[in-house]
């Protein structure tokens, strides 16, 4: 029986310049096996970087809201017209548009900032004490809104000290496992910064819902 509300926050769809579609994908299962209901939220702003995934070429920005969509397989909701209050968790998949759009990570590495929208939804969720999740290289946004955050951004050094320098706390973790910090209320989990096919990010995906379940039970 579904009881709860995920709200899952994309950047658009694909790779190279928003939401990763195993990992998107893997998190919408998870959850519903979990017990949930998704709702899709996004900024309403263009992407920072948008590609070709056939050939790699950088192509004109296109809308993170219309992108989105094609996950959602419908329109999805403005971020900055979305209540937290109306949800009980947050889950933010990874793909380089966490890193490029919902902050600008890929760019300035430690000294990243958030797009405001974002920083202030992640905020809302943390004050309010709902459990936030993240995936694959979207972790590094909780390590800039969240002070001393417990995370897990798998095996890649460079990332790993760049969340370090912005105060977090990495702890490794095994590809099919998920990081739960208890104080902070948040699960990540490595994803395809480890995983080698979308079964080993499904399993992740399962033992974040499970991390999720566990800090609401």
């Amino acid at each position: 029986m579904i009881t709860r509300r995920a709200a899952v926050l994309l950047s658009g769809c694909g790779v190279k310049d928003g939401t990763e579609i195993h990992e998107a994908v893997s998190a919408l299962i998870a959850l519903e096996q979990g017990g949930f209901s998704c709702v899709f939220v996004a900024p309403d702003v263009p992407q920072a970087r948008s590609h070709n995934h056939q050939t790699g070429a950088q192509e004109s920005p296109r809308s993170v809201l219309a992108e989105a969509a094609r996950i959602a397989r419908g329109p999805v909701i403005p971020l900055e017209s979305v209540d937290m209050a109306d949800f009980d968790v947050l889950v933010i998949p990874g793909g380089l548009g966490a890193a490029t759009t919902l902050c600008d990570f890929a760019e300035k590495g430690s000294n990243c900032t958030v797009l405001p929208s974002v920083a202030g939804f992640v905020g809302s969720a943390h004050a309010m004490g709902k459990p936030i999740a993240a995936m694959c290289i979207a972790p590094v946004i909780l390590a800039r809104c969240i002070p001393g955050v417990t995370l897990t951004l798998g095996g890649h050094d460079d990332t790993i000290r760049a969340a370090e320098k912005m105060g977090a706390v990495h702890e490794p973790c095994e590809v099919d496992q998920a990081v739960v910090d208890i104080e902070n209320r948040v699960v990540t989990t490595p994803a395809y910064m480890m995983a080698n096919g979308p079964l080993q990010v499904f399993s992740g995906a399962e033992s974040m819902v499970t991390g999720l379940n566990s800090l609401l039970s």
